[in-house]
């Protein structure tokens, strides 16, 4: 099992690489020349000073001087991306990458690319935890339990609420529960992350968050039912076909072991990976869901970096979803041995 982890985290360690040299090679082809840029303000700024026969030379030392700056002094996309990650000097000799703490700054913002997404990765995490904890609080207990009453009341019903809710897109459910909840019944707050002018701390804070959390938490966790329930429901349903589960019940096994000890243990396992890929989702956050209750979390300064072509915040946020999904698929393969001991590596 040792040999078999050390051999996934190589793997992984080696798509990361090559993952993230694809990703900022095609940041690259951007047309966006930031030493250029700031070689051209800095030369406007300084034209009152400066002869016009100077003008271009001065310009070209500038260029060269942000160029190095940003390791942009050379046209070998491996030696720039090596500088990017840390293990190549730049022209001072100096190495100034990822593996420095240096991971970009954030010409939108003016500031450090860490320090924006801090904010928005504790806003998404505080909504998403919520969703996650919710929806499979509701979706494995109903989803088993329309398996075990295939055909009932209860289990037709369900197939129609979670087909509908399956094939809308989750902008119609923030527009259809923003009607019900603030314009008809005048409960919660349309948008925002607190209350306006507001300097709440403590758990006044934390239920103010809440407060003006609870309509984006009903809506992902209502557009979460759907698929959900629906592949728990027929994951138990391969189950409980199974040969084993039948000779239990033939040897007079309780039906409530024989449901949750034999065919829930056989129905896990393609449960966990949508599980754990839902729970890895938590980091993302939710673009539409975000942009339509006006909350700033990870979805929202995703979208707002694309417009604004902020990609030093672009490039982060995508090697850091690279690393989560690799490190995803090394958790889900680790557990299925833990679920399943007939996947389970010993070599």
């Amino acid at each position: 099992m040792g040999k078999y982890i050390l051999k996934r985290l190589l793997y992984v360690f080696v798509v990361l690489i090559l993952l993230t040299f694809i990703l900022y090679n095609v940041y690259s082809l951007v047309p966006q020349n930031r030493a250029y840029t700031d070689a051209k303000t800095e030369v406007n700024a300084m034209k009152n000073m400066l002869k016009p026969s100077e003008i271009d030379a001065k310009f070209d030392e500038l260029y060269l001087k942000y160029q190095r700056m940003y390791g942009t002094d050379t046209d070998n996309k491996i030696v720039r991306y090596l500088r990017w990650v840390g293990v190549w000097p730049f022209y001072d000799g100096h190495c100034n990458g990822l593996l420095q703490g240096n991971f970009g700054y954030s010409w939108e913002e003016r500031a450090e690319v860490v320090t924006i997404i801090g904010d928005p990765m504790k806003n998404t995490l505080f909504l998403n935890l919520f969703v996650t904890v919710i929806a499979l609080g509701i979706t494995i207990p109903l989803g088993i339990r329309c398996a075990v009453k295939r055909g009932s009341v209860l289990d037709k019903t369900v197939q129609v609420v979670t087909i509908v809710g399956y094939s809308l897109p989750i902008f119609i459910f923030c527009i259809f529960f923003i009607f019900i909840f603030c314009s008809v019944l005048h409960w919660l707050p349309p948008s925002g992350m607190k209350t306006p002018g507001s300097n709440y701390t403590g758990w006044k804070w934390f239920w103010d968050r809440v407060y003006y959390m609870i309509l984006p938490i009903i809506t992902l966790t209502f557009s979460s039912l759907a698929y959900m329930t629906r592949l728990t429901r027929t994951a138990m349903l391969d189950a409980l076909s199974m040969d084993c589960i039948r000779t239990a019940r033939a040897k007079g096994v309780r039906e409530r072991t024989v449901i949750y000890s034999h065919a829930w243990r056989n129905a896990l396992i393609p449960i966990i990976t949508v599980v754990i890929g839902w729970f890895l989702g938590l980091f993302s956050g939710s673009m539409i869901t975000e942009s339509m209750f006006a909350l700033n979390g990870m979805g929202t300064l995703f979208l707002k970096s694309m417009r604004t072509a902020d990609y030093d915040v672009i490039m982060l946020i995508e090697c850091f979803y690279v690393f989560i999904g690799l490190i995803g698929n090394l958790i889900t393969d680790l557990v299925y041995g833990l679920v399943d001991p007939r996947v389970r590596v010993n070599k």
